[in-house]
C-alpha cells in the first residue's frame, strides 16, 4: 500500500510542479518540437504515476488481481510489498482511480467523435461551396480553392487530408509565401498535430482541476504552430514565412493595441523575425533524453520493494 500511495503522491507532485517548472524554461520556444516530446512524456508520467498506483491498490485489496498481477513474481517480492495491510483504503483509491481512468476514456472518446462530427461538416460545407466536376471523388484533390474575400488557409485532418485556401488569400501572398503557408500546413498534417490537441482538449476537459492538464492543452495549441512555423521557415526562410501570417491576418486586427483573439499571432512574427538561435545538438539531445527519462521514475518506484527483496 505505502509504494500506491507513493506513486499517488509522485503523480499529484508532478502534475503540479510541472507546468511551474516548464513555464520558466527559455528554450521552448527555440526549440519547439523537444518542447512538445518534453510536454507528452511529462504527462504520460502523471497518467502512468497513477494508473500504478490503481494497480496496486486493486493488487492489495483483492486476491484476485493480486493473482493476476503476480503470478510470475518469487513469494519474497510479494511478501516486499506488504499486501496484507490497510485492504478498506486499497480498495477505494483503486476504486477512484479506476473511476478516473474510465473518465479519461469518456473524455478522449468524446473529443474524437466530436472532431470527427466537425469534420464531416467542415467537408459538407466545403462540398456546397465547391462542388465537384463531374468524375470527380470526394477528398481526391489534396488542394482546394475556395471563392472569399477573407484571405485564409486551413488544413482539413483526415485519411485524406486536404488544404483549403481562399482566393483572397490567393491574392494577398505574393511568390514563395504560398509555398510558406503550404509548407506550414503539410507540417501540421505530417506531425499528427490534431491528435495531440484532442489528446491535450480530453485530459483538459475531463479534469480542469489538474495544473499539468490545462496547461498541456495550452501548451499543444502554442507549440503546434511554432514547430509547423519552423516547418516552413528552414524550407522558405523566417521572413518569407512572417510575411505570409501577416497578409492572412491583418485585416483580422490580431496586430493592433489591445488585442485579445489571436494574441499568439503577433509573438509567432516576432520570434520569426527576431530569429534568435536554436540550442546546439549536444544540448537538444540532452533535454530529449531527459524527457524520455521522467516516465521511467514511477516505473522505477514501483519496483523499488522488489528490487530490495531480490537483493
Amino acid at each position: 500500500m505505502l509504494v500506491s500511495l507513493a506513486l499517488l503522491a509522485l503523480g499529484v507532485l508532478t502534475a503540479v510542479a510541472a507546468p511551474r517548472l516548464l513555464s520558466r524554461s527559455d528554450w521552448a520556444e527555440r526549440e519547439p518540437v523537444v518542447a512538445l516530446w518534453m510536454w507528452q512524456c511529462v504527462v504520460a508520467a502523471v497518467l502512468l504515476c497513477f494508473a500504478l498506483s490503481m494497480t496496486f491498490s486493486a493488487a492489495a485489496a483483492w486476491h484476485v488481481v493480486r493473482g493476476q498481477v503476480f503470478a510470475p513474481a518469487p513469494r519474497q517480492v510479494i511478501e516486499a510489498y506488504e499486501f496484507g495491510a490497510h485492504q478498506p483504503w486499497s480498495a477505494a483509491l483503486a476504486v477512484v482511480l479506476a473511476c478516473g481512468g474510465l473518465w479519461t476514456g469518456a473524455m478522449l472518446t468524446r473529443e474524437i467523435r466530436g472532431a470527427r462530427a466537425r469534420r464531416r461538416r467542415r467537408r459538407c460545407e466545403l462540398l456546397v461551396r465547391s462542388p465537384l466536376l463531374p468524375g470527380e471523388e470526394p477528398g481526391s484533390e489534396p488542394l482546394v480553392v475556395l471563392e472569399g474575400e477573407r484571405p485564409d488557409a486551413w488544413w482539413l485532418p483526415g485519411t485524406t487530408p486536404q488544404l483549403v485556401i481562399t482566393t483572397a488569400a490567393l491574392r494577398r501572398l505574393k511568390g514563395r509565401q504560398l509555398d510558406a503557408v503550404l509548407a506550414h500546413e503539410q507540417g501540421h498534417a505530417r506531425a499528427r498535430h490534431d491528435w495531440l490537441l484532442h489528446c491535450s482538449g480530453a485530459l483538459a476537459s475531463g479534469f480542469p482541476g489538474i495544473p499539468v492538464f490545462a496547461a498541456f492543452r495550452d501548451q499543444m495549441h502554442r507549440l503546434v504552430e511554432l514547430a509547423a512555423d519552423d516547418v516552413a521557415s528552414r524550407r522558405f526562410g523566417r521572413l518569407t514565412i512572417a510575411l505570409a501570417l501577416v497578409e492572412l491576418n491583418e485585416e483580422r486586427g490580431v496586430f493592433g493595441p489591445g488585442t485579445t483573439s489571436g494574441a499568439d499571432l503577433p509573438r509567432r512574427v516576432n520570434r520569426l523575425l527576431t530569429a534568435a538561435p536554436r540550442l546546439t545538438p549536444v544540448r537538444r539531445l540532452r533535454l530529449t533524453a531527459a524527457a524520455a527519462l521522467v516516465p521511467v521514475v514511477p516505473v522505477l518506484v514501483a519496483f523499488v520493494p522488489a528490487l530490495r527483496a531480490l537483493g
